[in-house]
């Protein structure tokens, strides 16, 4: 039996790593999903299909025989317009990303300013993938800490506490 302390943010997989670029959510993601929803080991843990610097892009991922339609969009431009392509019925995702920065977080105000240089986002967005690729774990849902921060606390993925705990609700102070 393997011991090891409770330390959720001791060690992080490839997955994570991916999460600071547009794509890279919704890539980790599908790494996830593929396997609860097909109940197979991935075949491929790189979806080329889902990176790039494109403001909006549009895959289509095979989950064992079941198409899911993906959109991905960063900058709040290219973000409305893939929203009101969704409003307006034209769509067809499963499942969609929106980074708001150039680039995703790799872009984003925390960040040396690139200045509008694309070469700088594509130069960071490279190192994550680098970094991802060198993880000896690269799926979220195999980190051992995340694990057994389920079995001995949140109790199973979705249950009342993890949802209370882990998930945000938003509301329009307006009303």
């Amino acid at each position: 039996m393997l011991i090891m302390p409770l330390q959720p943010a001791n060690e992080s997989t490839g997955a994570g790593v991916i999460f600071g670029t547009t794509g890279g959510v919704i890539e980790a993601a599908v790494r996830t999903a593929y396997e609860l929803h097909t109940k197979k080991e991935l075949p491929r843990l790189d979806f080329d299909e889902l990176r790039g610097m494109e403001g909006i892009r549009k895959a289509t991922i095979d989950f064992g025989g079941v198409p899911i339609n993906i959109g991905i969009a960063h900058g709040l431009g290219n973000a409305r317009k893939l929203l009101e392509e969704i409003q307006a019925g034209n769509s067809g995702f499963h499942a969609i990303e929106i980074m708001s920065c150039p680039g995703g977080c790799i872009g984003g105000g925390g960040q040396p300013y690139h200045h509008g240089n694309a070469e700088i986002l594509k130069k960071r967005q490279k190192a994550i993938y680098q970094e991802d690729s060198k993880k000896a774990i690269r799926k979220s849902h195999e980190n051992p800490y995340i694990i057994k921060l389920y079995d001995e606390f949140l109790g199973k993925p979705m249950s009342e506490k993890a949802h209370h705990l882990l998930h945000t609700a938003y509301f329009d102070r307006t009303e």
